[in-house]
């Protein structure tokens, strides 16, 4: 990872890789371009402790809360830095993941076009004239997921719900994958995907690398804490207190 690196850490509802984002926290990363379809949390950690530039999004909140705090003072005020924000449509976002992984220069949809948020651009199919909204591929420079497990060739398997983890990994020039397991052997499960170990480029095993959501199988998520997050983050110096105590602190796992 290198300042200025474009970089998404996917994760949907579960599997969601906070204990990544907190070592990028505690290595201070900075000028970060941060690509997420739903930032949450652990984006509100990155960007309240001045690790991000710019975010790329579809939806930005404390899921099943409200607001996120350190997100909105960044824009509103600019603490502890202005941050730039490229707003599209979940579609949008995942036309441009699937445009990234496919190694195409964007994504196509029906998307945009009658609707409050303005294309990115717009393309004219040349079989039936029809004009569609096009979105610019995501090439991050460095894709982040978690899973549950992986072999010990580094092919990893993850089941549940699915967002757009493959897809940030083979649309991104690293890849990096912390699981729950590393085991000799992966046996089939009923939903499960397999990224092949040639895709990626790292994997580290991380117990509990997914809490406060959770690891479909291993764990639940910790609806608590992202309660108590809301009021965690609404103080400045609330917030920075916390996250030196059990971040910058913190023994990376």
């Amino acid at each position: 990872m290198r300042d200025g690196d474009v970089v998404a850490l996917e994760g949907f509802t579960h599997l969601i890789p906070h204990a990544a984002g907190h070592e990028l926290i505690r290595q201070e990363k900075r000028d970060l371009t941060l690509i997420r379809m739903t930032p949450d949390v652990v984006y509100d950690q990155l960007i309240g402790m001045s690790c991000a530039r710019k975010l790329v999004f579809s939806w930005g909140g404390n899921p099943g809360v409200g607001s996120l705090h350190r997100l909105r003072d960044a824009v509103e005020h600019g603490w502890p830095r202005p941050l730039e924000l490229e707003e599209h449509s979940h579609a949008g976002m995942a036309a441009a993941y699937a445009a990234g992984a496919a190694n195409l220069p964007f994504g196509v949809l029906r998307g945009y076009l009658g609707t409050d948020l303005p294309p990115p651009a717009t393309v004219t199919c040349p079989f039936t004239g029809e004009e569609l909204a096009a979105v610019r591929a995501h090439r991050p420079d460095v894709g982040i997921i978690h899973a549950q497990r992986a072999d010990r060739r580094g092919n990893v398997q993850l089941w549940g719900i699915l967002g757009v983890q493959k897809e940030t990994v083979l649309a991104s020039a690293r890849s990096l994958v912390t699981v729950e397991e590393v085991v000799d052997e992966l046996d089939p499960r009923p939903g499960a995907i397999v990224i092949p170990h040639w895709a990626i480029g790292c994997v580290v095993e991380v117990p509990h690398g997914a809490h406060p959501s959770y690891a479909h199988g291993y764990y639940e998520r910790d609806n608590e804490f992202y309660v108590r997050w809301d009021e965690i983050s609404r103080d400045r110096d609330r917030f920075r207190t916390w996250m030196d105590a059990n971040v910058m602190n913190a023994v990376a796992a």
